[in-house]
């Protein structure tokens, strides 16, 4: 996608919201879900039609882990790192996970096809360790499970 449409993209979706600096987050969630991701040359746009600096809606991109600086790959796997997934084995299954795919928690596989990023919390305590593939919520995940679920997304 060109720069010029990028940034046209962001000034309709910053124009829907009436150019208010509240409605940030939002936008950046639609723009995420137009593009893929926040693309670094939307910040300007953004910091200009809501009257923001370009510090602050940097700050707001970078600070919330939904918000991705690059796009991601044709499928997202997300595992839980709060306390209770972490108490019931996420951090091994994590490592796991890491060397299966031979990225790091945060990248994408170089062939595109697995984002691996980490979640806060996805509600899910009671079926700990969980995660998310391509939104889809998984409980009780183990090795067995995630390399399965991994070898039916092609990975």
């Amino acid at each position: 996608m060109h720069t010029s449409d990028v940034e046209n993209i962001a000034r309709a979706i910053a124009a829907d919201y009436g150019n208010r600096p509240d409605g940030l987050i939002e936008i950046l969630h639609r723009l995420q879900t137009a593009v893929g991701y926040v693309p670094e040359e939307a910040e300007r746009v953004l910091a200009d039609a809501l009257n923001l600096s370009r510090a602050e809606v940097h700050g707001v991109v970078t600070f919330y882990h939904d918000f991705r600086r690059e796009p991601a790959g044709r499928h997202v796997l997300k595992l839980c790192r709060a306390e209770a997934c972490q108490s019931m084995g996420a951090d091994a299954l994590m490592a796991t996970v890491e060397r299966r795919l031979g990225v790091p928690c945060g990248q994408t596989t170089a062939d595109g096809n697995v984002t691996l990023e980490p979640a806060y919390c996805l509600g899910l305590c009671a079926t700990a360790p969980s995660g998310m593939l391509d939104g889809r919520v998984l409980g009780r995940l183990n090795a067995d499970r995630l390399a399965r679920l991994l070898q039916e997304a092609g990975a």
